[in-house]
């Protein structure tokens, strides 16, 4: 493996770390109505556990209720179900077939709760980057160790990497920062 692969692959891993966060934040129940908080409600369909996004509809009434519709009719029961065991703290409301989730506003408790996930979501993924830094400058001490490549060339790799290490950590702040902002906005 060649310095350059050693950075390409280190910058593509970095780049799934942000995805995600960004995939993990977005599980993070913020005022506003979000049908990426369902996604991970599994509901049991004919013996197995499968995603609630495989049984029914998922969407979107008005800014602080979601609407669930099963394709089947006798899945809406367990549909409910799941929702109200879920550790979301929702309350779903059945209506013929479809089922409201109205979003209950949060207390300024859990909203400070839900901040503190968010940085440590964005803590996490930091680390995560960090871990891939340092797995990246082995390889290229590694390589210098073998002298496949020069001392010069793992400084200048090094100092590359890091600069790659602190764009991602960039984007994470901006990320959580944002996410904070979406949580605390009343």
């Amino acid at each position: 493996m060649t310095i350059a692969e050693i950075k390409k692959n280190t910058e593509t891993k970095m780049g799934q770390s942000i995805e995600a966060l960004k995939n993990n934040l977005s599980r993070v129940r913020t005022g506003r109505a979000n049908p990426a908080l369902l996604d991970a409600i599994h509901v049991e369909y004919y013996g197995s556990m499968v995603p609630l996004s495989q049984v029914a509809n998922v969407s979107l009434l008005d800014a602080r209720t979601i609407s669930v519709q099963p394709w089947e009719k006798n899945m809406a029961a367990k549909v409910e179900k799941a929702i109200r065991e879920s550790d979301l703290g929702l309350n779903p409301a059945s209506m013929g077939d479809l089922i409201r989730v109205p979003m209950p506003p949060m207390s300024e408790e859990r909203r400070k709760e839900m901040t503190k996930l968010a940085r440590n979501e964005g803590e996490n993924s930091k680390i995560a980057i960090r871990n891939l830094r340092r797995d990246a400058n082995e390889g290229v001490k590694k390589l210098v160790k073998d002298k496949e490549a020069s001392e010069d060339d793992q400084k200048r790799s090094e100092a590359e990497i890091q600069k790659i290490t602190d764009k991602h950590i960039a984007e994470i702040d901006v990320l959580v920062a944002a996410k904070e902002q979406d949580i605390l906005a009343v």
